[in-house]
């Protein structure tokens, strides 16, 4: 029987789509583009009273959840499904309240390096850091559960909001965005 090398596994997956699907789509990504409100009163990322970039936002989300920007999106998956999981599970955990990317080069340099991180540190993880409880540095929903779970979880919200990323680029591109 081969042995499987699951750390191996889950991150082929990762990079995979890395690679060549979100990457180099992309590429080229323009202000207007990111900051695109496809419908009225789409949710964005705008500055606050500090100057600093935060995400619109409305607790609890209304049913159904706003239409959202590329902004809005990309910021999620860059600060709170990357950055700060990856400072919660290998990092100090001093994250705190960040700004979100406001440009569309910043969004793209700072969703390089968190994926980046993040890949780098769950490489490390051999069978027995994939199975070890996810325990406090997440809700308590997650605490029992193994990190590869989590692993698990984090692909699969950055396939799923970088899908929708792309899906807006490609109307952008096709004419619904506005003309310039």
């Amino acid at each position: 029987m081969a042995t499987v090398n699951w750390t191996g596994e889950i991150l082929a997956q990762l990079r995979f789509y890395w690679d060549y699907s979100l990457w180099p789509r992309l590429e080229g990504l323009t202000d207007a583009e990111f900051h695109w409100e496809p419908v009225p009163n789409a949710w964005g990322v705008r500055p606050g009273p500090d100057g600093r970039f935060h995400p619109d936002r409305i607790v609890p989300e209304p049913d159904p959840p706003p239409v959202t920007t590329i902004a809005w999106r990309l910021g999620h998956i860059v600060v709170e499904v990357l950055e700060q999981r990856d400072d919660r599970h290998f990092g100090d955990g001093t994250f705190g309240d960040v700004a979100w990317p406001g440009t569309a080069d910043q969004a793209r340099r700072r969703l390089r390096r968190a994926y980046l991180s993040w890949s780098d540190h769950v490489a490390d993880l051999d069978e027995e850091g994939l199975a070890a409880p996810v325990g406090g540095a997440e809700s308590t929903e997650w605490a029992d559960f193994p990190m590869v779970a989590l692993i698990l979880h984090v692909q699969r919200e950055v396939v799923h909001h970088s899908a929708e990323v792309l899906l807006l680029r490609d109307l952008y591109r096709a004419g619904l965005g506005p003309t310039v």
